[in-house]
């Protein structure tokens, strides 16, 4: 399977990936599991967010498993400077959280992580959490989808909010009306799949019409669709 795996990437290089996390033990095993896969290898180990930021330049990771909370700079701060760094465009950040819902998940979000992982993830999830961040499809699950909206509920309306969601809303009239529809969807927690199951359309039509509505808003990845769609208004979260 592992095999089959790396003739997927069309023999590529293996994914590189960087461990932020102040925790030794944690960083050790996680590369123990990372290095035992064929398709990635470890490039680097940082005990907080400014070595991390570092060593994504210098090692040009694929993708970095960052967690929020470590002492001096912090994941998020420095989530937000890996995404700002054009240098560093193809670098995908996922967040590792006590709590799959985290009290930073939409901050982290907003600063430029294609998604957040738990730390009580099984192992394949972890893996796979790699494979699909380092693909270019932003690890959000239905479950922390949720969480999300539950944070934007919590949050209420944040100072820069107006101006973010008129940003927002100019750009959503670029968008087609099935555009406008996919991303409804994606903002629900729907996978490609499911979304395609939905609409009745095959996958492959899908991620055409997310990675549109992607390159027309800007986003880095789904997750930030999500974070557009609720900024802008075009998708409301119940409240009952």
């Amino acid at each position: 399977m592992d095999e089959n795996r790396a003739q997927e990437r069309g023999g590529a290089a293996p994914i590189k990936v960087l461990l932020a996390d102040d925790q030794a033990l944690l960083r050790s095993a996680f590369k123990v599991l990372v290095d035992s896969e064929p398709d990635m290898r470890v490039v680097g180990e940082a005990s907080d967010g400014a070595q991390a930021y570092a060593l994504a330049r210098e090692s040009r990771a694929d993708v970095v498993l960052m967690d929020i909370r470590m002492p001096g700079t912090d994941g998020l701060a420095a989530t937000r400077m890996i995404s700002e760094d054009p240098e560093l465009s193809g670098v995908r950040v996922v967040m590792l959280t006590t709590f799959e819902v985290d009290e930073y998940v939409v901050q982290a979000l907003r600063a430029g992580a294609s998604g957040f992982l738990g730390k009580g993830a099984e192992p394949d999830e972890l893996l796979n959490a790699i494979r699909v961040a380092a693909a270019g499809e932003a690890l959000l699950s239905p479950a922390a989808t949720k969480g999300l909206i539950a944070s934007f509920l919590a949050q209420g309306a944040r100072a820069d909010a107006p101006a973010a969601g008129s940003a927002h809303a100019e750009r959503l009239a670029a968008l087609t009306g099935r555009e406008r529809e996919v991303l409804v969807l994606v903002a629900a927690g729907l996978s490609n799949d499911g979304i395609a199951a939905r609409l009745e359309v095959s996958p492959l039509t899908v991620k055409t019409h997310v990675n549109r509505a992607m390159a027309k808003l800007g986003a880095r990845d789904r997750a930030q669709l999500v974070v557009v769609a609720y900024e802008s208004g075009l998708v409301r979260p119940r409240t009952d």
